[in-house]
């Protein structure tokens, strides 16, 4: 028999996607059979749900509910119910355009009973009921002063962006209990993989049966959001009415899920942080650090060969927010000081035109070089991938240099800072998200955006190579007490066990497990004289 019974909350990850980011979610369940896991997974495409990775015996069931294919079961609803809908809805745009965390919750609840009971709301949240509630909460006193000026055509796009972010609401995964189709009553806790829209249904969870919400967060949703924003990638921009209102529907989903969530797990202490801010109480907050497999690294890490004393290494997306532009740079200054040096970029995946973008500069300030008149020029930056011939895997490409370098301008947990690290790297970083909190003193962070700073602490390293030794043996072992698979799966398997001891009260008035699973066994030992008499009060002594 299962020790707990998991329900695993996803958004566009697992099952269905393999990168590091989701990795972490097949690690824990891997490393936790005694336990029953049961996946719920809102998926982003149809493409990704083409794509499942392989599952272990012990999860039981796996429902997916797709954001991207249309919504409309053809429900529609009676008078009463348009008026309760009507209702509701108003509540939560007040709670949106005003910043009021009581309403939002009520109209979010209230929405999400109705849909229970009556089916999905794809008709009644594209309405003209709908809309124009929108709009009166737009104009009403309190509200934001962008979102005072939405248009008609910004009231209609929010709608629709709302409507797919409240799907969650309408799904069949909170019905009574019926072992052939599952519910999230049956578990004993919830675990969303990420905040946001994935952590919803775990607060109708929590809602509807009383089940306990754990949350962890590697990248904060609601930062995620505004940064997306932000860089539209070549997409047509988004109106600042429409930007207003959906910052404002994230910024009130998260503050009501960190105010409900039994236990909240962030990644790191930058993750934390914006967990505060938005509410969480330091009571409910453990940091956990993602379990990484350090065996993938063991080869390198341990070898006596520290690599290339003269290249530097960068591993990772070419994309704008990893800024290339400031690393060709900082490199030039590199090469005017020491002529030999080289640098080896490893792209794991690609922006194309930013891409082309970099390789243009690399070949401006860098031109090919020969050794003499009959020799085949080369640049000192080498842009490669890997899988190449000359770094098959992720830890051979950080094996190809003394010293690896990230050059970020935005970050959350720095998932290759600590590839590098389990490598006995040592490492120049610059300073965003999570980098100090991860190194630890076991490596140079500058500023961003500084390509002299960056130039100079690469400088320093290469000058002293004994210096990058000390400092990458200092970096594995950081590395090997915090961030492996080992210490991740221990951290959650105390929070579970934690959660059920906690014995959160369902609606019923039932505490889970507060009677031992023997009580249920027919015998003498569930006579009430089993049961051990209470000890006598003061009084009767007397």
């Amino acid at each position: 028999m299962p020790l707990v019974r998991i329900g695993l909350l996803t958004e566009g990850g697992y099952p269905y996607a393999t990168g590091e980011a989701r990795l972490w979610c097949d690690r824990l369940v891997r490393g936790l059979p005694q336990h029953e896991f049961e996946i719920y997974a809102l998926s982003r495409s149809a493409d990704q749900e083409r794509t499942r990775v392989p599952l272990p015996e012990h999860v039981t069931r796996v429902r997916t509910a797709p954001l991207w294919a249309p919504a409309d079961d053809g429900r529609t609803y009676s008078r009463r119910e348009r008026r309760r809908f009507v209702d509701c809805f108003k509540e939560l745009v007040h709670g949106i355009c005003a910043g009021e965390a009581q309403p939002f919750a009520a109209g979010l609840y209230g929405l999400a009973g109705l849909a229970r009971e009556q089916g999905g709301m794809y008709a009644a949240l594209r309405s003209e009921s709908a809309v124009r509630a929108l709009e009166a909460a737009c104009r009403a006193p309190g509200a934001a002063r962008t979102v005072q000026t939405a248009q008609v055509a910004d009231l209609l796009e929010f709608v629709d962006e709302l409507e797919v972010m409240l799907r969650p609401l309408s799904l069949d995964w909170y019905g009574e209990n019926d072992p052939a189709v599952g519910s999230l009553g049956e578990a004993d806790i919830c675990h969303a993989a990420a905040g946001g829209i994935a952590a919803l249904p775990g607060l109708l969870a929590k809602r509807f049966f009383g089940v306990p919400l754990l949350v962890t967060e590697y990248g904060v949703q609601l930062r995620a959001h505004y940064l997306a924003r932000l860089d539209t990638g070549g997409e047509p921009e988004i109106r600042p009415a429409v930007r207003a209102l959906l910052a404002a529907f994230q910024l009130r989903l998260a503050t009501e899920i960190y105010a409900r969530a039994d236990f909240l797990t962030p990644g790191n202490a930058h993750a934390r942080r914006w967990q505060e801010r938005c509410g969480a109480t330091r009571e409910r907050l453990r940091t956990v650090y993602p379990g990484m497999q350090a065996d993938r690294f063991t080869t390198v890490g341990e070898a006596a060969d520290c690599g290339d004393p003269d290249t530097l290494v960068w591993v990772g997306r070419i994309e704008p927010a990893k800024d290339l532009i400031a690393l060709l740079h900082a490199f030039a200054e590199v090469r005017r000081a020491a002529p030999g040096t080289r640098l080896r970029i490893f792209a794991t995946a690609v922006a194309p035109g930013y891409l082309a973008d970099c390789r243009s500069l690399a070949a401006q300030l860098f031109p090919d070089e020969a050794a003499d008149s009959v020799t085949v020029g080369e640049n000192p930056v080498a842009f490669e991938e890997i899988g190449g011939p000359d770094a098959p895997t992720t830890a051979e490409a950080y094996g190809t240099g003394r010293v690896v370098v990230m050059s970020s301008v935005i970050e959350g947990f720095p998932v290759t800072l600590a590839e590098a690290m389990f490598c006995g790297r040592a490492t120049v970083s610059t300073d965003v998200g999570a980098v100090c909190e991860v190194i630890g003193g076991t490596g140079l962070v500058v500023p961003p955006r500084n390509p002299r700073a960056l130039a100079e602490a690469c400088l320093s390293l290469l000058r002293d190579p004994e210096r990058a030794q000390r400092l990458g043996a200092a970096a594995r072992a950081r590395a090997l007490e915090l961030f492996t698979v080992e210490q991740n799966v221990a951290a959650f398997q105390e929070i579970y066990l934690r959660l059920l001891a906690k014995g959160s009260v369902r609606p019923d008035g039932e505490v889970p497990f507060a009677r031992p699973p023997e009580a249920r066994v027919p015998g003498h030992w569930t006579s009430p004289t089993w049961a051990p008499a209470p000890e006598p009060s003061p009084e009767a002594a007397v």
